[in-house]
């Protein structure tokens, strides 16, 4: 089975719908291969940065539908405890990526983007031409192709992407609960070895994301003893989880979380999404960058189907890249700087009393991570 498209999207994440619908609407012929069917949960903070607005907008895509959690606060407590309140700049809403990606990929279906439930297993480029199989020997052939597959999979060994023969120390984990939480605030609580994320999304869930080193984890039997054990010396994930109850049978987990600089272009293949590069959760605009970085390639892919922008692959590709450092690499440097200072107990601490004493510092500094709206 050979079937043509002229962009061809690896993956029905974040990233990979919006692109999907973007393309489909600009009347580009798209197909989007997703290895999972949906609904389906998935290890995220499920925070969303109000910046993507405009763009969804443009996209018609209606929030309203899947029924989003507004949020317009943000809090931070160190290991010990200290608490640092703050305003989130643009504000943001709580979605859970169970209803949102399965949202978009209704959403896909309608505008007319070939959904395909199935899993690459080989990309070949050659005569200015892409060759993708899929494990059902599905042959597929495009002009372009959309790494929008998320973290890391088997594809980067294969595409010889320099992170994927590294290993990486980061375990994240996550489940929702039921409990008595201000559905207004997104709150980052740190413990020893990592830190915990918590804000409401869809029916009045909570969702708990938290990232931790691998070595420190180990050392605990199971999740419910690391929790009981580490994180609950935080006080305030202490009567979180003491008054809470939990809704999955258990929680979900990812290893091998590589925050290690990324190309966003691979081979020919433009990546988007956290393929194209990870932001560490403490910053909580992974799902904000994810959503530009799909409008980003698609403007410039639009323009060229549609000859507004003339131009070789290379120039595209070239564009592409230029595009994608100026927007966030930046932001990518600012969140490893964070994510070095609340790991460390004693700089938690100091950057608590010049938070006290500046407070005006914090959305300044939350800004470093954020973008502006995505005006289109």
């Amino acid at each position: 089975m050979n079937e043509n498209s002229h962009v061809l999207i690896i993956g029905g994440g974040l990233a990979g719908l919006t692109s999907a619908i973007h393309l489909a609407k600009a009347g580009v012929l798209v197909t989007l291969i997703e290895k999972d069917k949906y609904p389906k949960h998935k290890v995220c903070g499920e925070y969303i940065s109000n910046e993507v607005l405009p763009y969804f907008e443009f996209l018609d895509i209606n929030l309203e539908k899947v029924q989003p959690v507004t949020i317009s606060n943000f809090v931070i407590t160190t290991q010990k405890g200290d608490r640092i309140q703050s305003t989130l700049p643009l504000g943001g809403f709580g979605i859970s990526r169970y209803t949102l990606d399965y949202y978009l990929w209704e959403k896909a279906k309608e505008v007319g983007v070939r959904l395909i439930n199935d899993q690459v297993i080989d990309i070949q480029y050659q005569n200015d031409t892409f060759s993708v199989k899929t494990n059902s020997n599905i042959v597929q052939t495009c002009d372009y192709v959309i790494g929008a597959y998320g973290k890391r999979t088997t594809l980067d060994k294969a595409l010889k992407r320099d992170f994927s023969f590294k290993k990486s120390p980061w375990l994240a984990v996550k489940a929702h609960y039921k409990a008595n939480f201000d559905s207004n605030t997104v709150s980052l609580h740190n413990f020893k070895g990592g830190y915990c994320g918590l804000s409401m999304v869809e029916d009045q869930k909570v969702n708990v994301c938290y990232l931790v080193n691998y070595n420190s984890f180990k050392k605990h039997k199971n999740i419910n003893v690391f929790q009981d054990e580490v994180m609950r010396q935080n006080p305030y994930l202490n009567t979180f989880f003491s008054s809470s109850e939990l809704l999955f049978d258990k929680p979900i987990t990812i290893s091998q979380i590589n925050f290690e600089r990324k190309n966003p272009v691979e081979d020919h293949i433009f990546m988007t999404g956290d393929a194209a590069g990870l932001i560490h959760p403490l910053c909580g605009n992974g799902m904000a960058m994810a959503i530009q970085s799909a409008q980003l390639l698609c403007e410039l892919l639009i323009k060229n189907h549609n000859a507004e922008v003339a131009g070789s692959r290379k120039e595209i590709e070239r564009l592409y890249i230029e595009k994608w450092n100026n927007t966030f690499s930046k932001r990518l440097y600012a969140g490893r700087i964070l994510q070095k200072i609340l790991l460390n107990g004693n700089l938690q601490q100091i950057s608590y009393a010049v938070a006290n004493v500046i407070p005006s510092i914090v959305p300044k500094i939350i800004k470093q991570t954020h973008g502006e709206p995505l005006i289109c």
